[in-house]
């Protein structure tokens, strides 16, 4: 087949076009196909300018798919919408260097090879450390991972094995088979390549569920408007709807959770509303997990939290939040003269705590909102013991736009890459329960305020993933690496001579 030639200007316009796809394959809409899609005509695009060609998907990518962060800092964060706009351009010119890394080191790894077709196993291979770093630099930002495509698949499996960086490799083989079938001359390994993929497809891990007892927790859903959870005007709403929606599922449950910062005061500053709040908590007999603010005086500084309350021991237990938000929970010392999104609220300090909690003989592991898209975090509980995890969130920021979808996706992942049930309170949604499995057993209307009383079961057993982490990336690559070695000496001559066509 002849190379595709098309005008420099209208081949950076369609690589562009390609890469505004690629959020149309994350929740909500799960169109998975698309990005398959898109990646593979990238690959054919991108041979001849392949950093440049990564580069300009990427912006497509990551500019539409972080579009709703400019209706967040115009709103919230109180800038006008020109300068909200730049703020999206900026993380979209950022997050774009990853695919153009991710191109350039698999040409460069390319042009070293002397079997053309080998690019079916350099792409898969040079996109799960690319993930990887995209998670961690810079204190990491694995919004909308490639990985989290393969919960919506059968091959959700091996997210249990390899986490959803080692899942990144799943999608881009598929799209390297696909890329490899349209080129005359790398046709018969690509249809070798797309035999292999179906194989691991089939070989995906079972995930068994328990036979442990069914219990119950209320996950309470207030729905209070962002402009006024920290209006003091509306501090006594605010609580009488927590504990008014907490009460009428209280006798089922044996636990009620709330959201993220919840509790919208300084315990400490407000003795008469924390007296109150205990009442009502101790005539509920039933213990309260919920999201809260504990001031430091020592240090004078404040932590995102989340506290336990027991009926027979009162406040029995506090857990910090480890992943803050950059700029919105605080800011870069490098940055001191820009402000936190949260109003009259001063930087917020990451906790060194295990980030769990003892409920009677049982492990509560904790996620809050922004930390449930880190793989690592979620690890971190369940090796400190958690036997299910709680993810609290204020999704309010976001609006109605798909942001919220793509964090409770995430929380999907992490079920599956830990076996462990998620129970997710969300102050405006989406407030779910998640199995093992991936798949949301249970839910309510976002923007509404209800509550979940939600079936769960207390987890023991430890996944792949969770024992060994990220090594599985390592795993993957070796086998990978032995490969192309076994290419490079015999040179099958069905693979092609020309990796441009």
């Amino acid at each position: 087949m002849p190379a595709i030639t098309i005008p420099p200007a209208a081949r950076l316009l369609l690589v562009f076009a390609l890469g505004a796809l690629m959020p149309l394959g994350f929740s909500p809409y799960h169109l998975v196909a698309l990005p398959i899609v898109a990646l593979a005509i990238l690959m054919r695009l991108g041979q001849a300018q392949p950093v440049r060609m990564g580069y300009v998907f990427g912006l497509g990518w990551f500019v539409t798919g972080a579009w709703w962060l400019a209706p967040t800092v115009h709103i919230y964060g109180g800038l006008p919408w020109y300068a909200a706009a730049l703020v999206v351009c900026l993380v979209g010119a950022i997050l774009a260097i990853f695919p153009a890394l991710w191109m350039g080191l698999s040409h460069g790894l390319m042009r070293r090879l002397a079997y053309p077709s080998a690019v079916l196993l350099v792409y898969p291979m040079m996109i799960m450390p690319v993930a990887w770093l995209r998670g961690h630099i810079f204190t990491g930002l694995p919004w909308e991972s490639l990985g989290n495509l393969v919960v919506d698949t059968p091959a959700l499996g091996w997210l249990s094995v390899v986490g959803v960086y080692g899942a990144a490799c799943l999608p881009v083989a598929a799209a390297s088979c696909l890329w490899a079938l349209s080129c005359q001359a790398h046709r018969r390994a690509g249809i070798a390549a797309t035999l292999i993929w179906l194989l691991v497809l089939g070989a995906t891990p079972n995930i068994t569920m328990p036979q442990s007892p069914i219990v119950h927790a209320a996950l309470v859903q207030p729905n209070i408007a962002q402009e006024h959870k920290w209006d003091a005007n509306f501090l006594a709403s605010t609580m009488h709807t927590l504990t008014q929606l907490s009460s009428t599922q209280a006798k089922q449950a044996d636990m009620i959770v709330w959201p993220e910062a919840a509790v919208p005061f300084y315990f400490e500053n407000n003795p008469i509303w924390n007296s109150w709040l205990q009442q009502q908590m101790a005539s509920w007999h039933t213990p309260v997990v919920f999201g809260g603010i504990k001031y430091f005086p020592d240090s004078k500084t404040s932590q995102n939290g989340l506290y336990l309350f027991t009926p027979s021991d009162g406040f029995s237990g506090f857990v910090g939040k480890h992943h803050l938000v950059p700029f919105g929970e605080y800011v870069p010392s490098w940055l001191p003269w820009v402000h936190t999104l949260v109003p009259d609220i001063g930087d917020f300090r990451e906790a060194r705590d295990a980030g769990v909690l003892q409920l009677g003989q049982h492990i509560v592991g904790s996620l809050i909102c922004y930390e449930s898209i880190f793989p690592e975090e979620a690890r971190a509980r369940v090796k400190a013991g958690a036997q299910v995890l709680v993810v609290v969130t204020n999704d309010a920021w976001y609006g109605t736009s798909p942001a919220a979808w793509q964090h409770l996706q995430a929380a999907r992942v992490r079920a599956v890459e830990e076996g462990r049930f998620v129970l997710r309170a969300g102050n405006t949604g989406v407030t779910a329960v998640i199995a093992p499995n991936g798949r949301v057993v249970q839910s309510i209307p976002w923007w509404t305020a209800s509550v979940l009383l939600g079936k769960y079961q207390w987890m023991y057993r430890h996944t792949l993933y969770q024992k060994w982490g990220d090594m599985g990336i390592l795993v993957l690559w070796g086998l990978g690496a032995l490969l192309l070695i076994i290419l490079q000496v015999y040179r099958p001559k069905w693979g092609g001579s020309d990796a441009t066509q």
